[in-house]
């Protein structure tokens, strides 16, 4: 038997009704209507990098990083021959060097040898190199290539559990079930709001609830609120 939009599903969690995702889509693009990628590039390669090095590490630092990075290796083949151990050293400030400098060696390796030294610019072909899952393909192909994605990052996910959109604590399925709800021309630019507000407002540890913007369609906020008073 189907279930209806207000029927709860999985572990207790109800769909969201779609006049709130509206609502909440609404109000991220009045929040933040210039919301972009932060991380600074000038080609698909250069941002494949970038959102490597990012894990775990600001984009603030990865940027102070990057054009040291890329003069010092200016093309894919030149990361694809690069000295392990010097490239290890040049994105040790971006933190778990060792495995960030392999999976860039390894992804332009596989690069040149099997695209041409071209990004590939589809998902199925991204998730297939080195180090690089879903949350950075779907960066790259909304990004350097406008293709519209969903990026789960731990910001995307804790906001959109918060505005009850999802109670996926998995990324892969979180991306999944909001790819349900969000339009399509949406993935993009909702990805990068819903990302800085995770960033300024809905903080992990002490989200700002009482002046957020999206108080009146978020269930976390509301309750928190109310806890407050």
């Amino acid at each position: 038997m189907a279930k209806s939009a207000g029927e709860k599903i999985g572990r207790g969690f109800s769909p969201p009704d779609p006049a709130r995702v509206k609502a909440v889509l609404a109000g991220l693009a009045k929040l933040y209507p210039k919301a972009a990628c932060a991380l600074d590039f000038k080609t698909p390669w250069e941002l494949l990098v970038a959102t490597i090095l990012s894990a775990q590490c600001t984009d603030q630092r990865v940027n102070q990083v990057t054009p040291g990075l890329f003069e010092k290796y200016p093309t894919v083949a030149d990361f694809a021959r690069a000295n392990l151990s010097a490239l290890e050293e040049a994105v040790r400030s971006t933190g778990f060097f060792r495995n960030k400098a392999k999976a860039i060696k390894g992804a332009a390796q596989a690069i040149v040898e099997n695209h041409h030294g071209q990004v590939p610019g589809r998902l199925e072909e991204l998730v297939k190199l080195p180090g690089v899952g879903r949350k950075t393909a779907n960066v790259v192909l909304g990004d350097a290539f406008g293709v519209p994605g969903i990026t789960v990052d731990t910001h995307v996910g804790r906001v959109c559990r918060r505005l009850e959109l999802t109670d996926q604590t998995d990324a892969v399925k979180a991306e999944f079930a909001l790819m349900e709800i969000i339009p399509q021309k949406r993935w993009t630019s909702f990805s990068h709001q819903v990302i800085t507000h995770g960033r300024q407002v809905c903080h992990s540890r002490k989200p700002a609830c009482p002046g957020c913007g999206l108080l009146n369609n978020c269930p976390f906020g509301q309750m928190h609120v109310t806890d407050q008073d």
